[in-house]
């Protein structure tokens, strides 16, 4: 019984405070994670690292992903496309971040879809953009994530097997 009790006790630690599973509802990170893919999120990352431009985080919901985009969810899964202080703005299917155009080294569908106007990210914040640009609710709409709403980094897709893999 002992072994029960401590081997559940750890489970919730690691899944409270280290790693953490995460299933893809949407397609608006395709093609990069697809409907129904399952990641693991390193919490430990956000937490004692730092974040980039081009990280897949999971963070909570923003209140107005309900108004802006009708959708009745929790958790979000987006790439970091802005920093704390950058100023973005888009032109045709080109971000700009700073000035100078954004290299998207991963894959991502265009046309970029809503434009991103004159935005400046409040510290503290991150703007999120899905790679399937136009068919994503993301930053454009509800506007930058609080650090304090990062839940992790997205590091493994676990499951389908067929496209177990680092992200």
């Amino acid at each position: 019984m002992a072994v029960v009790i401590i081997a559940v006790v750890v489970s919730l630690v690691i899944r409270t405070y280290v790693f953490q599973t995460f299933f893809i509802p949407s397609g608006s990170m395709e093609p990069t994670l697809q409907v129904g893919d399952r990641i693991v999120v390193s919490k430990l990352s956000v937490e004692f690292g730092t974040i980039h431009i081009g990280d897949i985080l999971v963070f909570r919901a923003p209140a107005a992903v309900r108004t802006q985009c009708g959708d009745d969810v929790a958790d979000l899964v987006k790439r970091v496309i802005g920093l704390p202080g950058d100023h973005l703005t888009s032109r045709g299917n080109t971000i700009y971040v700073n000035g100078s155009p954004l290299k998207q080294p991963w894959t991502h569908y265009e046309p970029i879809g809503k434009a991103i106007g004159n935005v400046t990210v409040p510290k503290n914040h991150y703007f999120m953009m899905g790679d399937n640009e136009s068919n994503s609710c993301d930053s454009r709409f509800w506007g930058a994530v609080p650090r304090s709403g990062i839940i992790g980094k997205a590091f493994l897709r676990l499951w389908p097997l067929s496209r177990l893999g680092f992200l």
